[in-house]
């Protein structure tokens, strides 16, 4: 029997498949800007990190950076919404997973995470969400699940986190959190899944 009383989820590439959506927004920010679309490694980087990581990573001078960000708070996020794909796998595990266990969401996202849940109807299926803007530190840094601890009064090995990037397994390895690499063998982990349903048996659900 295990002791696990939280799951908590990575939202970009777990929950959802985010690529087309992400990769579309950023694009869109380096074309007002007439810079090129993004490389791989560049959008590898995007997929893992905050917004303010990234355009800084993108534009690399403190003078564009701003811009950009002023240019950000500009655009609408409908436009992205749409090219979003909620894992077909979620609501029925967080169905079977609640009320027995509780739920949580540590991203890296910012303030486009209730967005999401909301045009998704997917609000009440999470009693916590941690994004960037809540903590001091992004992941890789510890600081969303041990918000998580802290929140839900449990020790690390009474929760699990289910990521699909290196800095969701660093962030869990320093709350000494056990991690559920999602659909990635390379990262360190103590699981492995192929697709959301088979946290099932993890869960003992």
């Amino acid at each position: 029997m295990n002791e696990f009383k939280v799951v908590a989820f990575d939202c970009d590439g777990v929950l959802f498949d985010t690529k087309a959506a992400n990769r579309t927004y950023y694009n869109h920010i380096l074309k007002h800007f007439g810079k090129p679309a993004m490389t791989p490694d560049q959008f590898a980087y995007a997929h893992q990190h905050t917004l303010r990581e990234t355009l800084n990573y993108l534009f690399n001078e403190s003078k564009s950076i701003t811009a950009a960000f002023d240019y950000r708070r500009t655009m609408d996020y409908s436009a992205f919404i749409k090219l979003l794909k909620v894992d077909p796998d979620l609501v029925p595990l967080l169905k079977k997973v609640r009320p027995k266990l509780k739920t949580a969401i540590a991203t890296n996202r910012s303030d486009t995470m209730d967005r999401l849940l909301t045009e998704f109807g997917l609000t009440e299926y999470f009693d916590l969400v941690v994004t960037s803007i809540d903590i001091l530190h992004p992941k890789p840094y510890p600081d969303a699940l041990l918000k998580i601890l802290e929140y839900f009064d449990i020790e690390p090995h009474q929760a699990l986190y289910v990521g699909d990037s290196q800095v969701d397994a660093e962030a869990a390895r320093r709350a000494k959190i056990p991690f559920v690499a999602f659909r990635n063998e390379m990262l360190p982990r103590q699981y492995h899944i192929g697709n959301l349903k088979e946290l099932e048996q993890i869960l003992e659900v």
